[in-house]
């Protein structure tokens, strides 16, 4: 790949010297002194304020407008013990709200029951079937009260006035103007509290739901003498402004500092069980593991099936339940994963194959087996990769599509996809994100119509992507922890205060491995002219890595820097932004793959044996793995035998004689070996039943216990077992629910210790993801046998 991997203009960094005095009173470097004030924070006061939250005021609740009439409402209801029916949304950031009001007004002593839609069946909003059960049956809310959604409910609000139901609606996203005069259009209620009404430069303007929900609980508190018992919720609010990628300026920012605070030390129980399973240590808690780590696993549950539990997680003071509910969540997270990895090769392998995609304005793809929970996520990364809106439509037969959108600045997605109304069921979202729903059999002309629409907008207003802003240029070798102790200062990070950008010169990249449970991950090995050299992450990287977007040749290196906490030692980690490659020095390989299939004989062993007899001027390596491993060796030199963990240099030829478990490991192995030639075979390692892997899961462990101490590595036992890496991390978390074994994972590194108390709950849902993980790879084997290129 020539050029920059996002094709984004680097801008450098403002040539401009601040005042020495801010750097002097505040003491901090005149470096970051003049990040400050290039970020708008002209004056020691402003800068005080953003840097220690005990020097900032924040506004008061009463300047939302609506709020005091929404708390008079509501104390009234808790007073005369009305049902209150609190209405969320799916994402986390109306998971939060949703147990923010639902654990505050029970503690005011209100009566409430919550709901919160399930994307598939009543997709966004409050729905007026939905609501028409609710209100219809035994027992109905005499108040509905949304969060982080409502302000769209035209209908239901109507219907709720029509049953004397009074609906108070709180949300932040954009309001509707009326087509024929441009004023507001609101839904027909007394009780609507939204940020969107105040000016852009407000303190409460850039709320995100949670936070709305925040100050009105507050204003609740405040009045019945409690104000200070406002602050514990503040650790939901900090998740939902991390995950709703709100823009943390002012009052924003000050609740999220105040949350984080909550989060590293005082977290509750439902938290305390996902920072277990995701084997966080909540005192180095940052906002970017809030965003990596903990809001995509409660994302999952809205995106894949049902996020009501996500707010029982949230509130309940059961801590056998949280565990299991964080458990739950493990597991939706890991076929999250799965699928967006799926879906986004999909999409990568669409865009190779039809390069004249690339021609339009809007990437619009279409596929009938992708899973519609996960398409947005793939959306922005493409919009990040190739910077043009996407369009990405699940199809599924005989259903209508269900589209998601994402864009870039400057043009705004929806109202491009309005413009073909007539060919949608339904349709809503903002400038740069938006959803809709179409019948299959309009499609192509949705396409036609949208490429239309974009490009009478693209001439009169050229697209151009949004540039990176350069914090500044470093040499290699002096990126040191003081400097990101200095940088640390500006956090935590995030839209309206991005985390700093450092731009190295003249590197060439000299290895790439891939990490993480599914292999998804990049670890880059990149050194100076000098050869220094240092590790670089790329999150989500291995998904380009058969696309040809690593650098190649001499390259100038964007990325970000941050301390992280491992095994009790603070030490770097930098992460891949960008990179930029220098003309007249790229270099291209001009390798080709021969490739000799046997995976049809019907006597693959002779056939082996003849092909290992004949002379060999280069090197030759057999990967196989399971039992096959010890049936193999009997009959060939162990020198030529390789498991996975052992394919670490590059060889001539690879045969492939046991069918890999997923196409992860194909794609691993053929990294690290890098051959000319590969050689099918694909021959079954071991029966892959349930009952067969953990009874040979159960005997390995025996063996480290009694022969390693307990200590082994995950890809060994992986190899062993001729099993996904994550399948055996789930066989071992099995086998510690039923209280054979105590694991502790680091990494790639295992250590096991006898038994601790059995959990039977946890012990069945755990066998059940075994049991779908395995199946997958049954299949993936099943159609590596049979495909006709199973390479790519």
């Amino acid at each position: 790949m020539s050029g920059a991997f996002t094709n984004r203009k680097w801008l450098d960094p403002p040539e401009f010297v601040p005042p020495a005095e801010i750097a002097e009173k505040l003491g901090i470097s005149r470096w970051i002194a003049g990040v400050l004030v290039r970020r708008g924070l002209v004056d020691l006061e402003s800068i005080r304020g953003f840097l220690d939250p005990d020097l900032y005021t924040p506004a008061v609740p009463g300047e939302l407008p609506g709020l005091e009439a929404a708390v008079l409402r509501l104390q009234h209801a808790v007073h005369q013990g009305e049902q209150i029916l609190v209405w969320g949304d799916f994402d986390v950031d109306g998971q939060t709200a949703t147990a923010l009001l639902v654990d505050g007004l029970r503690e005011l002593g209100g009566v409430v029951s919550y709901h919160v839609p399930i994307r598939a069946q009543e997709s966004h909003g409050v729905s007026l079937p939905v609501l028409r059960r609710l209100l219809d049956g035994e027992n109905p809310p005499r108040v509905v009260l949304t969060c982080d959604t409502g302000i769209a409910a035209f209908d239901a609000a109507e219907y709720a006035r029509s049953k004397n139901v009074d609906m108070v609606i709180t949300d932040h996203h954009e309001l509707i103007r009326e087509p024929d005069n441009d004023a507001w259009r609101l839904p027909v209620t007394d009780w609507i509290i939204t940020p969107r009404i105040l000016p852009a430069d407000h303190p409460l303007a850039t709320l995100p739901g949670v936070g709305v929900t925040y100050k009105l609980i507050e204003a609740l508190y405040t009045a019945v003498g409690m104000p200070e018992s406002a602050g514990k919720h503040l650790d939901l609010v900090a998740l939902g402004i991390v995950a709703d990628v709100a823009s943390q300026i002012r009052d924003t920012r000050y609740l999220l500092q105040r949350g984080l605070e909550i989060l590293r030390s005082q977290p509750r129980l439902g938290l305390q069980a996902i920072y277990e399973r995701a084997e966080l240590d909540p005192l180095g808690l940052t906002e970017g593991l809030i965003g990596f780590m903990i809001a995509p696993r409660l994302n999952a549950l809205g995106r894949l099936g049902d996020a009501n539990p996500g707010v029982e997680l949230l509130t309940t003071t059961d801590r056998g339940r949280a565990r299991l509910l964080a458990l739950q969540l493990e597991g939706l997270n890991a076929r999250r994963q799965l699928l967006t990895s799926q879906v986004l090769h999909g999409a990568l392998a669409q865009l190779q194959q039809n390069r004249a995609l690339f021609d339009d304005p809007v990437l619009v793809l279409v596929n009938a087996s992708w899973e519609a929970g996960v398409i947005g996520i793939v959306a922005s990364r493409l919009v990040e990769l190739y910077g043009k809106p996407v369009v990405m439509i699940a199809a599924l037969p005989g259903e209508p599509g269900r589209a998601s959108a994402r864009s870039v600045e400057g043009v705004d997605i929806t109202k491009a996809i309005a413009s073909q109304a007539n060919l949608l069921l339904g349709y809503g979202g903002h400038a740069m994100a938006a959803g809709f729903s179409i019948p299959a059999e309009n499609i192509p002309a949705f396409h036609r119509g949208l490429n239309r629409s974009l490009a009478s907008v693209q001439a009169a207003v050229p697209l151009e992507r949004s540039p990176l802003q350069i914090d500044d240029y470093v040499p290699w070798e002096i990126v040191s922890m003081e400097m990101v102790e200095e940088m640390e200062r500006l956090a935590p990070f995030g839209p309206g205060n991005p985390p700093l950008i450092l731009v190295s010169r003249q590197l060439r990249l000299i290895n790439q491995a891939a990490l993480g449970r599914e292999q998804e991950h990049l670890m880059l090995t990149i050194e100076d002219a000098s050869g220094f050299s240092r590790r670089v992450i790329w999150w989500g990287g291995a998904d380009f890595v058969d696309t040809g977007e690593l650098p190649q040749g001499s390259f100038d290196l964007a990325f970000r820097v941050r301390s992280r906490s491992f095994r009790g030692e603070k030490e770097l980690q930098l992460e891949f932004v960008d990179f930029r490659s220098i003309p007249g020095v790229i270099e291209v390989s001009e390798d080709r793959l021969d490739i000799e299939d046997y995976r049809q004989e019907l006597h693959p062993l002779d056939v082996l044996l003849r092909l290992l007899d004949q002379p060999h001027d280069a090197g030759i390596l057999v990967w196989v793995e399971g039992k096959a491993t010890e049936t193999l060796t009997k009959r060939i030199s162990a020198e030529m035998v390789r498991r996975r963990h052992e394919l670490a240099e590059p060889i001539h030829t690879l045969v492939i004689w046991t069918a890999p478990p997923s196409a992860t490991e194909l794609r691993v192995a053929l990294q690290h070996s890098h051959p000319q030639r590969v050689v099918l075979f694909g021959v079954e390692p071991e029966e892959g039943s349930i009952q067969v892997f953990t009874s040979r899961l159960a005997g390995l462990v025996r063996y480290i216990l009694g022969r390693q101490e307990g200590r082994t590595g995950l890809r060994r036992i992986a190899a062993a077992t001729a099993q996904r890496e994550l399948s055996v991390l789930r066989g071992l978390e099995w086998l510690e629910a039923q209280g054979h074994i105590s694991l502790s994972v680091e990494g790639e590194d295992i250590q096991l210790s006898t038994g601790r108390q059995p959990d039977s709950q946890a012990a069945a849902l755990l066998f059940e993801q075994l049991r779908d993980l395995l199946e997958e790879t049954l299949a993936y084997r099943s159609y590596f046998r049979r495909a006709k290129d199973p390479l790519n």
